[in-house]
């Protein structure tokens, strides 16, 4: 099972970073990338229909999925040509991201009260389907938002950073829990995380954001001839360090849901891999930090271009 994962891994991180390679030599539109998040949208809100549509949640597949395919698009707003609205002055698209959001409670309570019949179902599966929206559709929407948050040319340097830290905690906590796991650290949720995999996970995010922000810092940028500074290695660490503690708290959210209905995988997208949310678990729940982290550490060693 371990080399089928690292097979696949092997196919599929050249690929993703191939997509943002092409992506960013289309411009700071990023179409490829709103492609690729339209993608997960619809296939991620499927997964999480599948998973909740137990006891007495009914969410609607259709209306689900394309309120999660709105918000979490809405950063893209005004990108393309001229339209009713314009990108805020300092490329900050998070508040179309919220609209678009508190549009969709809007609309799915006044889909609510048009189906309703009878008492007993209505505030369970609204519920549901408006967790569903909050944690595909504004998750991602906001984890789309690192294309620019420290400047169009730095957009897959961040993007980058993310999914880095996020696996390379993911690969620590596997070796560590493997080698010294013995106690286990949340037994009736995730049986199989042990404290010494919570340390390898710190330990490999850590190392990796390191690793990642020192050399393909320079990578990036558009002037060869003056090669952008990589980050203070501590900044580095720290950010690495927030993004492992928070990529394994979202793994283990992750299990609440599935437990909690009584199932193993969200999906069987890929075997040894479970589902697309089995795979996006830790990126979703930590890209809102990791945007945070790049607006608060001093991680931006050049000159991030305002848009007029």
């Amino acid at each position: 099972m371990l080399l089928w994962r690292l097979a696949v891994s092997a196919v599929l991180i050249p690929s993703f970073f191939g997509l943002f390679w092409l992506d960013a030599r289309l411009g700071e539109s990023a179409p490829i990338l709103l492609v690729l998040v339209i993608v997960l949208a619809m296939r991620g809100a499927g997964e999480m229909v599948d998973l909740l549509w137990t006891r007495s949640f009914t969410p609607n597949r259709i209306i689900v999925t394309a309120s999660c395919v709105l918000v979490a698009a809405a950063a893209w707003w005004g990108r393309f040509g001229h339209m009713p609205i314009k990108i805020p002055s300092d490329d900050n698209t998070l508040a179309q991201v919220m609209l678009a959001y508190s549009l969709t409670i809007l609309g799915m309570f006044l889909l609510a009260t048009y189906r309703y019949r009878e008492p007993g179902a209505s505030m369970e599966t609204l519920g549901c389907e408006l967790l569903i929206i909050s944690y595909i559709g504004v998750l991602l929407g906001v984890a789309s938002q690192l294309r620019w948050v420290a400047g169009a040319d730095a957009g897959y340097l961040v993007i980058g950073s993310l999914l880095v830290v996020v696996k390379g905690g993911d690969v620590g906590a596997y070796f560590f829990g493997r080698l010294f796991g013995k106690r286990k650290m949340v037994p009736h949720l995730s049986p199989g995380k042990t404290w010494a995999g919570a340390v390898g996970a710190l330990v490999g995010s850590a190392a990796s954001a390191v690793a990642w922000l020192q050399f393909a810092t320079p990578l990036f940028s558009p002037d060869r001839s003056q090669p952008w500074a990589p980050p203070f290695w501590i900044a580095s660490a720290f950010y690495g360090l927030i993004l492992g503690v928070t990529g394994l708290i979202g793994d283990l959210c992750e299990s609440l849901i599935k437990r909690d209905v009584g199932k193993k995988d969200s999906a069987r997208l890929l075997p040894g891999f479970g589902g697309l949310l089995d795979l996006m678990d830790s990126v979703l729940y930590a890209g809102p930090v990791a945007y945070l982290l790049w607006k608060a550490l001093p991680l931006v060693t050049w000159h991030v271009a305002r848009m007029s």
